[in-house]
C-alpha cells in the first residue's frame, strides 16, 4: 500500500507515502557516480548518475525504495500484489548486456530490487528510460534467500512525462500516465477508467445541474467535491491524489512548494489502526518524502516525527565512489515556542 505523486510548480517534484506494517530502511541514501553496480544478469556499471533516495543498505547494496537522480528523474516502486508476474531465468531470453549486438537490439535482463539503480544510473529522462524499459525482462532473482522479491510496479516521471511499468503475466507493460499518481492494484488501465466517474467534481461552488425548476443552492463550502472517495483503498486513494493535486495551489517558492507536497501526501496517508492486514498487523504511513527533482534535495517526514528532514545529492558527492547515508529521525518532540511581550 503506497502512494506516488509528481508535483510541477517552479521546480518539479517527485515522492511518496511508503505504507507498511514495518519500517524500511530508514536511511537516506546518495549512492555516488562512480559506485559500481553488479547486477546480476546485466553486467556492471562503474560509473553512473548520482542517485540520491530512502534504500535499506544490504551488504553495501542500497535496495531504493524511491530515488531520483541527479537528471531529474524519478522512480519508485509500490505494492502490486497477484499482479506483479517475474519471468524466471530459465524462461527470460536475449543476450545478458544491455546495448546492440549484431542480431538487433539486445535484452536487459533485470532483478526487481536492481530495476532502480539500473534505470536511474543511464537514463536522463523518462523518453530515455522507455527506450530502456522496452528491451528490458524483469527476471525472478531474489537479492538472497532471506530477502524475497517483493510483487511491485513502478513509476517513472521526470518534469514532461510520466510512465506506469507493470511486470504481469502477459509481458512488461509501460503506460503513459497522464496523472503523475500511482497506487496499488489493480493495473494500471483500471484508474485511467475509474476515475472518469468523478468527473463532476470541482474545488468550485456546485452548479444546480438537479432541476432547472428547483432553486437549490450549496450551503457550504467544498459541496463540488462531495463525491471523492475518502477510504484508503488504492482505488480511491488514486481518485483523491489526483483531485487533490490538479486542485493544488501554492506559490511556487521552495517551502511552499514542499509544504504542499506533503500537505496533498497527508490526504492520503495510512492512520495506524485504520487498515489492519490479514496477519493482524496495521499498515500506516512509515515515512513520506519529497524530492526537489530539479535540484536534488530529499525531504521526508517520518511517522513518529512530523518534522521536514532533508539531505542533499550535493551533500553525498556527486563523483565519489560510494554509498553516502543519513539516517532518518524516527523520535519526534515537541518544540517549545518562544515567549514575546505583548
Amino acid at each position: 500500500m503506497c502512494t506516488c505523486i509528481t508535483l510541477e510548480s517552479r521546480d518539479f517534484y517527485f515522492g511518496r507515502n511508503l505504507d507498511l506494517e514495518y519500517t524500511f530502511g530508514d536511511t537516506v541514501v546518495v549512492t555516488q557516480g562512480r559506485y559500481p553496480f553488479s547486477f546480476r544478469l546485466a553486467g556492471r556499471m562503474e560509473r553512473h548518475y548520482a542517485l540520491i533516495g530512502m534504500a535499506d543498505v544490504r551488504d553495501g547494496y542500497p535496495l531504493y525504495a524511491e530515488a531520483v537522480n541527479e537528471k531529474g528523474l524519478g522512480m519508485a516502486g509500490l505494492y502490486f500484489p497477484g499482479n506483479a508476474c517475474y519471468q524466471s531465468v530459465q524462461t527470460a531470453g536475449g543476450p545478458a548486456f544491455s546495448g546492440q549486438d549484431a542480431d538487433g537490439p539486445a535484452q536487459s535482463r533485470v532483478a526487481p530490487f536492481e530495476l532502480i539503480p539500473w534505470l536511474l544510473g543511464q537514463a536522463a529522462s523518462v523518453d530515455e528510460a522507455a527506450a530502456l524499459l522496452a528491451g528490458a525482462q524483469i527476471v525472478d532473482i531474489p537479492f538472497s534467500e532471506q530477502l524475497p522479491n517483493a510483487p511491485l510496479h513502478w513509476m517513472v516521471a521526470d518534469r514532461r512525462r510520466c510512465l506506469t511499468v507493470e511486470a504481469v503475466r502477459e509481458g512488461l507493460k509501460i503506460y503513459d500516465n497522464p496523472f503523475g499518481v500511482l497506487t496499488n492494484n489493480p493495473p494500471f488501465p483500471f484508474h485511467l477508467m475509474h476515475t472518469s466517474q468523478y468527473l463532476h467534481l470541482t474545488s468550485e461552488a456546485p452548479a444546480n445541474r438537479f432541476s432547472k425548476r428547483l432553486d437549490l443552492q450549496p450551503f457550504g463550502q467544498g459541496m463540488g467535491a462531495m463525491g471523492l472517495p475518502g477510504d484508503a483503498s488504492p482505488a480511491s486513494r488514486f481518485v483523491r491524489a489526483a483531485f487533490l493535486k490538479e486542485n493544488s495551489a501554492c506559490s511556487g517558492e521552495e517551502m511552499d512548494s514542499v509544504t504542499q507536497f506533503f500537505h496533498i501526501l497527508e490526504q492520503v496517508a495510512m492512520l495506524r489502526g485504520a487498515v489492519k492486514t490479514g496477519a493482524g498487523r496495521y499498515d500506516h504511513t512509515t515515512y513520506a518524502c519529497c524530492v526537489n527533482a530539479s535540484r536534488g534535495v530529499y525531504y521526508c517526514r517520518t511517522y513518529e516525527d512530523a518534522r521536514i528532514q532533508a539531505a542533499a545529492l550535493e551533500d553525498g558527492d556527486r563523483e565519489g565512489g560510494a554509498l553516502r547515508c543519513f539516517p532518518v529521525s524516527r523520535t519526534g518532540e515537541a518544540v517549545k515556542l518562544p515567549c514575546e511581550t505583548a
